[in-house]
């Protein structure tokens, strides 16, 4: 499974610490640009193998991420 979270996105340092210490073999990166401005400019969000996933919060977000890993 792969996690992807934009530079660029104010959200994503909460949910990537949390899932980097929870989960230290999952391919979780965050990249330059993931070619989603949209949801980046608008609330925290990932791509999980392909899918946007988005949250109210970095803490919501990190919850999304763990119910699509599932």
């Amino acid at each position: 499974m792969k996690v992807r979270f934009c530079e660029h996105n104010k959200g994503k340092n909460k949910a990537y610490r949390k899932l980097r210490e929870n989960f230290p073999s999952l391919d979780v990166k965050i990249k330059d640009c993931i070619r989603k401005c949209g949801p980046c400019h608008k609330t925290p969000f990932a791509v999980v193998d392909g899918k946007t996933v988005c949250g109210i919060d970095a803490e919501d977000l990190y919850h999304k991420i763990i119910k699509e890993m599932e």
